[in-house]
């Protein structure tokens, strides 16, 4: 028997096993008897310390639709203690009790649990309060300081969910009146700059503020459940970690999809684009996280170190390769979410418009582990479905002993699902069962994060904004990450700069341009597209 073959076996045989233990899990946490043991066990929280967090931008819709509501469900599980506080901070001429009210009601529309808000809410509401501050104004700032020095032996934490043209003149005050002193942390959001030198220019003035152990720059997909769990899946089981590399893998696709067009980001929107608002951070921080050597401990630096390296090793796409490598789309009217819709320019009120709504690109890690396999990246709004997801394509079996009849052999995949739905997906060949003969059917071994353990994940802002507030920076990215992306992303914006293309039109409700499905189909492969 040759090592391939051996391989093969062994990787067949470690995935049925794998896919039984799966079952056998779904079995057991659907018994009654075992099931409020299994919750009980995935619900436990750690209370963090008493802290202060102050939301710059807390009533713009980040802050509305993610930051508190999850702050309520964080506090309501009984992480965050009593004696915390929570400040909203903008220009709009707000009291402690209109913003409260104004919160109130947000919450209200966008928490469906009536008893989270029943009990919860008022208590919560209570550690809400507000400072109307302009961060290019000094005027209100030292009221507003010494009303945080009030209580200087707590963690405080600056989360600054406004333009990155504010960022600057935020830290800037917040060094000027003593705030930024340990054990003082600052949130940063992408996007962090439009290229490599603006994005030196903002971890130049932050950095010169805050020290880089005090600078969490979040990207919220590093906090969803299923990325976590990629490492576990990697590190923590012996039979993924000897098949992760070009021996078995045949191609890795990460897919970010989303059914929305603008909403109410259209003059953020209209200067990003999705290679700026989604590939530079998103889509290049899931590639890092599956392509990464294992680190020798779960250490934040550690981990980031890893993740460095593989940026670092990412195939410049330059020149010609731009346009043979990146399709680059725009939504023109068509369906989605079961009705009509307008196209992006019609949304923007514009008659033209080179920004793209979406990208799909063939990238390549040169390594050794890596080398020769191709990762697929693809983003895009007014798609199909809104989905986010990794794909991890395996090598087809070396040899098929089965008759034609038998049916055609297809790889196995590991799928791993970001949103909506997380969990974990293997596809395998089985028989087909029944008699009359050895039929072959490619089937999923499907583990629902819901189902399996019977609760509700947390929400990736939850979980990042507590490791904020521990001071764990493991899930964040580091300013050497950020400059590297940047680097590997600048000649791809010289090169659509430079080009008299525009980006290809493509129906609203559709998977983007032709031009997306030819760049992998003429590699002889094919977008996963999940339909059960």
């Amino acid at each position: 028997m040759t090592n391939q073959t051996r391989n093969a076996l062994a990787f067949g045989l470690g995935f049925a096993g794998f896919g039984f233990a799966t079952l056998v899990l779904r079995w057991y946490v659907s018994r009654p008897e075992t099931k409020p043991e299994i919750a009980s066990v995935a619900v436990k929280t750690v209370p963090v310390d008493v802290f202060d967090l102050v939301i710059f931008g807390g009533t713009g819709d980040l802050a509305l639709r993610k930051l508190l509501p999850g702050l309520l469900r964080r506090y309501a599980d009984g992480q965050i203690p009593e004696g915390s506080r929570i400040f909203g901070v903008a220009r709009d001429a707000l009291s402690d009790d209109g913003y409260r009210a104004r919160i109130e009601e947000s919450l209200q529309k966008l928490v469906a649990d009536d008893a989270l808000l029943d009990e919860k809410l008022p208590a919560f509401l209570a550690m809400l309060h507000y400072f109307s501050l302009d961060a290019t104004k000094e005027d209100n700032w030292d009221t507003f300081a010494a009303s945080l020095k009030s209580s200087d032996d707590r963690i405080r934490v600056f989360y600054l969910s406004t333009s990155p043209a504010l960022f600057v003149d935020i830290c800037n005050r917040l060094s000027a009146h003593g705030l930024n002193a340990e054990p003082a942390r600052v949130v940063i959001e992408k996007p962090i700059g439009k290229d490599s030198a603006s994005a030196a220019e903002i971890n130049n003035a932050v950095g010169a503020a805050f020290a880089e152990s005090q600078i969490f720059r979040i990207d919220h997909y590093l906090g969803k459940e299923t990325v976590q769990n990629l490492l576990a899946l990697r590190f923590a089981n012996a039979l993924f970690e000897p098949l992760w590399n070009a021996r078995h893998i045949d191609h890795v696709q990460i897919t970010a999809a989303e059914t929305v067009g603008l909403e109410k980001r259209a003059s953020y929107y209209d200067t990003s684009g999705a290679l700026r608002d989604m590939v530079q951070n998103h889509l290049l921080q899931l590639l890092c996280m599956v392509a990464m050597e294992p680190p020798a401990t779960l250490d934040a630096n550690a981990v980031r170190d890893e993740k460095l390296k593989v940026l670092r090793s990412l195939r410049p796409v330059v020149g010609d390769a731009v346009s043979q490598l990146i399709v680059r789309g725009q939504y023109k009217a068509g369906a989605s979410n079961g009705g009509a819709v307008p196209g992006y320019l019609d949304e923007l009120g514009r008659s033209d418009s080179r920004t793209e709504t979406f990208v799909a690109l063939k990238a390549e890690v040169a390594n050794w582990r890596w080398a020769g396999v191709p990762f697929y990246l693809r983003t895009g709004k007014r798609l199909p479905t809104r989905v986010s997801e990794i794909v991890i394509a395996f090598k087809q079996v070396p040899h098929s002993m089965f008759d034609a009849d038998a049916g055609a052999i297809a790889g196995n995949k590991l799928v791993l699902r970001l949103q909506p739905d997380e969990g974990v997906k293997l596809w395998l060949m089985i028989k087909d069962p029944g008699p009359g003969g050895l039929r072959l059917q490619h089937v999923p071994l499907d583990m629902s994060f819901a189902e399996a353990f019977g609760v509700v994940q947390p929400e990736a802002y939850e979980r990042l904004l507590m490791d904020v507030v521990r001071g764990n920076q493991t899930l964040f990215m580091r300013r050497d990450e950020v400059e590297a992306a940047w680097k590997w992303i600048d000649p791809i914006l010289a090169a659509w700069g430079a080009s008299a293309d525009a980006p290809k039109p493509y129906v609203a409700g559709s998977w983007g341009p032709s031009a997306a499905v030819a760049l992998i189909e003429r590699d002889g492969r094919t977008w996963h597209e999940d339909a059960t």
